[in-house]
C-alpha cells in the first residue's frame, strides 16, 4: 500500500512546475457530481458550477479534462500553488511514518514546526490548531484569560443577558471585552459570528455571545474613543490588516501604526488575523509588515497548510501565551506530525521561492492590467484595489443592473478563469503566488472580454425578468453592507 501511495504521488509531483495530464478512467461527469453534492450535502454554500478533479500550480482540470486558471486559490489557502512538489513530498514521506500522536504525547515534528515559526516571526511561542476559525477562537480565549490574569479585568461583574442583546451596545457591567471591526470576517463559529456584520451569518443563530464592541475599520479616532470609554475592560482588539471577505478593504496609511500605539497606551492586546492576508499574499510575509508593526498576537492559517491539510497557529510571547495552562485549551489534531511536516515545507516554499516579493511585483502588474480595463469600462467598474496578489474589483451595481458579480464570475468560468464574488458587487482576485505573468494576462483578458462582450448581452437578456435588489442593512450597525 505504501509503495502504491508513493507511486501515485510521485506521478503527481514529477516535474517541478510542469502540469500533469488528466488521469484516465474518471467515471463521473461534472453535472452528476454536482447533483450528488446537492442531494447529499448541506446547502451551506453556493458554488460556481465547476468541479475540481485535478490541480497543479495555477491550473485546474474538471472531470471532462477542461482546463481553468485559478484566481481564488481556495481563499488564499494555496499561495504556493496547487500540489507543490515540495509540499507533496513532505506530505507523503510523513504520512508513511506517523500521522497523529495527539498532544497527550510528544511527537518529533511539532517541536521543529514551533521552532520554525519562532525563527520566522519572532514570537516566543505557538499554540497549534487546525482551521482558521479555531485559531480565532483560540486567540479570543487567550485574550480574555490574559485580560483577567494580567490586566486584572474584574471577574465578578455581571454579564449581558441572553437573547439578542449581543447586538446591542455592551453594558457597563460586562466582563472582558473584545473590540472588532465593522465588516470583519473571522469565521463562522458562534463566538465569531457574534462579532459579524453579516445578517446571513447571525440571523436565526441567537442568542449571540456578549462581550463585543464594534468600531469602523481604518478609523483610529473611533478606536481611541472606545478605548477611552471602556479601555479598562477591553482585553483585545481583533482585526484583519486587510479585510478579505469585505472585499479586500485596505486601511489608510498609518492606521496599523496608530493601532499599535493605541493598544500599547491602553494596555489592550493587538490581535492580527493574518489567516488570509498573511504568508506572502499581500506582498509581505505578514500584511502588518507593510507598516512594520508587531501585534501582540498573530493568527495564521490557510496557506500554512500549503493547500494540502488544515493547519492554523496562534503566535504570542510568553507573557501572553502562558496565561493558558494544561487542560484549559487544546485540540486532538492540533500540532499533529503530518500537519507540522507539511507546514514546515509550506513555509520553506514561501521563503525559498521568494513568494512574498513575487506577490508584490506581480500584484503591481496585475492591478495595472485591471486599471486599464477600468478605464475602458468606467461605468461598470467602480474601483480596482489591492496589495500584492490580494486584489478586488468593485463593480457599479446600478450601471451593471441586472447583471451581478456572480453572473460575471459565471462568464469568467466559461472563458476558463475561476473567481468568486463577495457582497454581490465585488470580485476577489487572488491567484496562487506562483502564477506566471502570461497567466495573469490571460485572466485579465478574460475579464475584459466578459465586460466587453458578455455583459451587454446579459443586460439585454435579463433586464425584463429581474427587479432591482434591495439594500442589505446590517442588523448591528444599520449600515448598507451591499
Amino acid at each position: 500500500m505504501a509503495m502504491t501511495t508513493r507511486r501515485f504521488f510521485n506521478a503527481i509531483c514529477r516535474g517541478t512546475r510542469s502540469f500533469c495530464a488528466l488521469p484516465e478512467g474518471i467515471p463521473s461527469s461534472s453535472q452528476h457530481l454536482i447533483n450528488l453534492e446537492y442531494e447529499y450535502s448541506a446547502h451551506n454554500y453556493h458554488p460556481i458550477p465547476i468541479v475540481f478533479s485535478q490541480a497543479k500550480g495555477s491550473t485546474i482540470w474538471d472531470p471532462e479534462g477542461k482546463k481553468y486558471l485559478d484566481f481564488l486559490s481556495a481563499y488564499s489557502a494555496v499561495n504556493q500553488g496547487h500540489c507543490h512538489p515540495k509540499v507533496m513530498k513532505a506530505l507523503v514521506e510523513q504520512a508513511e511514518r506517523l500521522t497523529l500522536s495527539s498532544r497527550a504525547f510528544y511527537n518529533d515534528r511539532f517541536p521543529i514546526f514551533a521552532e520554525r515559526l519562532k525563527s520566522m516571526f519572532g514570537y516566543d511561542m505557538v499554540l497549534p490548531m487546525n482551521t482558521g476559525a479555531e485559531g480565532v477562537e483560540t486567540a479570543l480565549k487567550l485574550a480574555r484569560k490574559w485580560g483577567y490574569e494580567k490586566k486584572k479585568i474584574p471577574k465578578d461583574q455581571g454579564e449581558v443577558g441572553s437573547g439578542n442583546e449581543a447586538l446591542a451596545p455592551v453594558r457597563q457591567a460586562t466582563r472582558a471585552i473584545i473590540v472588532s471591526c465593522c465588516g470583519c470576517f473571522h469565521g463562522r463559529t458562534l463566538a465569531v459570528i457574534s462579532m459579524s456584520c453579516d445578517n446571513e451569518a447571525t440571523r436565526g443563530f441567537g442568542p449571540l455571545l456578549p462581550g463585543h464592541l464594534k468600531v469602523d475599520f481604518g478609523d483610529e479616532v473611533a478606536l481611541e474613543k472606545i478605548f477611552e470609554e471602556s479601555g479598562d475592560r477591553i482585553a483585545g482588539f481583533l482585526f484583519e490588516p486587510i479585510q478579505g471577505e469585505a472585499g479586500v478593504i485596505i486601511p489608510p496609511d498609518g492606521y496599523l501604526k496608530s493601532v499599535r500605539e493605541l493598544c500599547s497606551k491602553f494596555n489592550v492586546l493587538m490581535i492580527a488575523d493574518e489567516i488570509q492576508s498573511g504568508l506572502g499574499r499581500s506582498g509581505r510575509m505578514l500584511a502588518c509588515d507593510w507598516e512594520e508593526v508587531c501585534p501582540d498576537v498573530v493568527i495564521l492559517g490557510k496557506a500554512l497548510g500549503g493547500g494540502v491539510i488544515p493547519v492554523s497557529a496562534v503566535l504570542a510571547n510568553k507573557d501572553v501565551m502562558l496565561c493558558i495552562r494544561p487542560g484549559e485549551h487544546g485540540s486532538t489534531f492540533g500540532g499533529n506530525p503530518l500537519a507540522s511536516a507539511v507546514a514546515v515545507a509550506s513555509l520553506n516554499v514561501i521563503t525559498e521561492e521568494g513568494l512574498s516579493e513575487r506577490s508584490d511585483q506581480m500584484g503591481k502588474e496585475f492591478r495595472n492590467q485591471l486599471m486599464k480595463i477600468q478605464h475602458q469600462f468606467p461605468n461598470f467598474i467602480k474601483e480596482v484595489r489591492g496589495k500584492g496578489l490580494f486584489n478586488a474589483v468593485e463593480l457599479n451595481s446600478k450601471a451593471l443592473f441586472p447583471v451581478s458579480a456572480y453572473d460575471i464570475c459565471l462568464k469568467l468560468k466559461e472563458r476558463g478563469v475561476l473567481a468568486k464574488p463577495t457582497h454581490e458587487t465585488i470580485i476577489r482576485l487572488t491567484p496562487p503566488l506562483s502564477m506566471s505573468l502570461d497567466e495573469l494576462q490571460e485572466g485579465s483578458n478574460a475579464f475584459r472580454d466578459v465586460m466587453e462582450m458578455d455583459v451587454p448581452k446579459m443586460q439585454k437578456a435579463k433586464h425584463d425578468r429581474v427587479s432591482q435588489k434591495t439594500a442589505h442593512i446590517c442588523d448591528r450597525c444599520g449600515r448598507n453592507m451591499a
